[in-house]
């Protein structure tokens, strides 16, 4: 066998036979039932058979026969009550970026439809397998009128990679297996299924409910690289003096952490990574170089960008954010190898001399099979300490913002502290805003996986509250933190009441300035500091929380927010802290656009 198809395999037999097992057992439980059940009934039988552990999501009055069939049958799925629907989607999305499994949310008709949208499209975008249902007016009500009536067929399909709304109860298993077949295989991504409320009542035959649990996970079947284009790579790899490889989150959904650092090491090649791709590499590895792009990387980390003669774009887009905009790495001045599952993000945005299209974890196992030693080592042509120096001028920049009693509290000396507070197991969600650049320049990921991430895919706020409770289903045993700006604070606030009813661990930090920064900051760089319409009150969050019942803390002192972070960490129950703190258009952030 060859050996990463091997490596696949004894990765996964372990699980799966597990998986069948416990399957098998569903099966003959079913068996023994009657010969047809509701379409509602066959829903949640599917969820179960497909492996889903959790829902998040609302009832709404066209969703109630599949909340009936929720609560009758023994199907073992805990179903989490949200505030609103949008919350229940980024929490899915959450769940399924940090335990690898199908996330499912669901929601009524109407304004349920639209409101989850926003986390439909950010998971579809970002590769997480996510699975919305959505109930509907009945089939005989269309076209009169009918409250809440849209074309949801129409609303999801530029939003999701498989999407339907059903006609008819008896093809419900099929589209079930179908869009759990989408969502897992290849590119993940975001699936629809739409269930009329009469459809939800009619019936099937009980003998069409099967699955194959092996698609409740993604990757679920891996696609491997054409050998002659390995080849091709490898002498490309041994022409190049400077190889850089630069990560996007394609490393850290097909787990081929470990394969990637064998391949680097081999070669002497630095690593760098998009904000996605953190968890690609260990930032305390010798050849860790850090997050790359406008967003969250410094002029020490593009300078290695620019000092590569090779680019290897591992599981990356090459998007705007990346590579700043398509100047770094320059295009036309490095060889470019990219290795993508989608064969159409390869060659987009940069002339590409060797194409490789396939699952990360097998493409870069087949290529470290090709440096085995047998024609002499690799000859790298990276200064000795390169990366080193440059991550440690990049700190000694940041240390010294980091160690500043100024007030309001400047960013630096928040993430410092988190950085000294922070178990290196623990899930750090970023909100987009002042969290984003900073935690991704400077919080050190230890470990590999999906330790710290943001909704990189549209950036909307609001999401690190929501997606963190997913997370922490995910991973129930390791600490959550989620960070946010007060903006999003102000977007998701809500959930407060669904973490406290449910008793999670789960620690939020709001950095607090009283303004959308990011804007702001634009306008101070673009738009000739001409303020408009960016500014909010200042609010008490920590009392905002505390109405809810959340354990909470105000800091505005420098000096004071060490000790709080240590209280709020060790309390067993929610906790939040409320940070007075410098705002983005008067700090250092590093974002490049903001930097003369």
């Amino acid at each position: 066998m060859h050996y990463a198809a091997e490596h696949i395999h004894a990765s996964r037999v372990a699980g799966q036979t597990a998986i069948r097992a416990t399957i098998a057992v569903m099966n003959d439980s079913v068996g023994t039932a009657a010969a047809t059940l509701t379409a509602a009934e066959a829903a949640v039988e599917m969820l179960r058979l497909h492996g889903v552990q959790i829902i998040f999501g609302l009832c709404g009055d066209t969703s109630l026969p599949f909340y009936d069939a929720l609560a009758r049958l023994p199907h073992g799925m805990r179903h989490v009550l949200t505030r609103d629907e949008r919350h229940a989607a980024y929490m899915a999305d959450g769940y399924a970026r940090v335990s690898g499994k199908v996330g499912v949310c669901e929601a009524p008709s109407g304004g349920g439809a639209t409101y989850i949208l926003p986390g439909i499209v950010e998971a579809n975008e970002s590769s997480v397998p996510l699975l919305a249902i959505t109930s509907d007016i009945s089939v005989s009500a269309r076209g009169r009128y009918t409250l809440t009536e849209l074309d949801q067929a129409a609303l999801m399909r530029p939003l999701t990679k498989w999407n339907t709304v059903l006609d008819r109860a008896e093809d419900l298993p099929r589209a079930f297996r179908a869009a759990f077949n989408a969502m897992t295989t290849g590119r993940p991504g975001a699936a629809h299924i739409g269930l009329p409320f009469d459809v939800q009542k009619g019936t099937l035959a009980r003998g069409e409910v099967w699955a194959d649990p092996s698609l409740g996970e993604a990757p679920s079947r891996r696609e491997g690289p054409e050998p002659f284009l390995i080849e091709l790579a490898a002498k490309l790899l041994r022409s190049a003096r400077r190889p850089l490889f630069i990560c996007g989150g394609g490393v850290v959904i097909s787990r081929a952490e470990n394969e990637l650092l064998e391949l680097a090491a081999k070669l002497a090649a630095p690593v760098a990574t998009t904000i996605s791709g953190q968890g690609s590499i260990d930032e305390a590895h010798a050849l860790a170089a850090g997050v790359v792009g406008s967003n969250g990387g410094t002029p020490e980390t593009r300078a290695i960008v620019d000092d590569a003669d090779l680019v290897v774009f591992a599981g990356c887009r090459a998007g705007s954010v990346t590579t700043e905009r398509w100047r770094h790495p320059v295009p036309g001045g490095v060889k470019v190898i990219h290795i993508d599952v989608d064969p159409q993000v390869i060659g987009t945005n940069y002339r590409v001399d060797v194409p490789l299209a396939g699952d990360a974890k097998l493409t870069l196992a087949a290529l470290g099979e090709e440096f085995d030693g047998r024609d002499g080592p690799y000859a790298s042509g990276w200064p000795a300490g390169a990366v080193e120096r440059a991550r440690r001028e990049k700190f000694a920049k940041f240390d010294a913002l980091a160690a500043s009693d100024e007030k309001p509290i400047k960013p630096e000396r928040i993430v410092a502290e988190l950085a000294r507070a922070l178990d290196p197991d623990t899930i750090v969600v970023a909100d987009p805003g002042t969290p984003c650049p900073y935690l991704s320049a400077y919080f050190p990921v230890r470990g590999t996986g999906r330790k710290l991430f943001s909704n990189r895919a549209h950036g909307a706020l609001g999401y690190a509250l929501a997606a963190s409770v997913g997370a922490h289903y995910g991973r129930p045993g390791v600490k959550c933190v989620a960070v946010m700006g007060d903006g999003s604070f102000g977007m998701a606030v809500g959930e407060l009441e669904t973490v406290v009813r449910l008793k999670l661990p789960i620690t939020f930090v709001v950095i607090a300035n009283a303004v959308y920064g990011w804007i702001k900051a634009g306008q101070k760089t673009g738009y000739e500091r001409r303020y408009f319409a960016v500014d909010f009150s200042d609010t008490d969050h920590a009392a905002v929380a505390a109405a809810y019942g959340v354990k909470s803390w105000r800091v505005t002192e420098p000096s004071e927010l060490a000790g709080v972070l240590k209280a709020a960490l060790a309390s067993g129950g929610p906790t939040l802290v409320d940070i007075v703190a410098q705002p983005l258009h008067e700090a250092r952030a590093p974002v490049s656009e903001w930097v003369a």
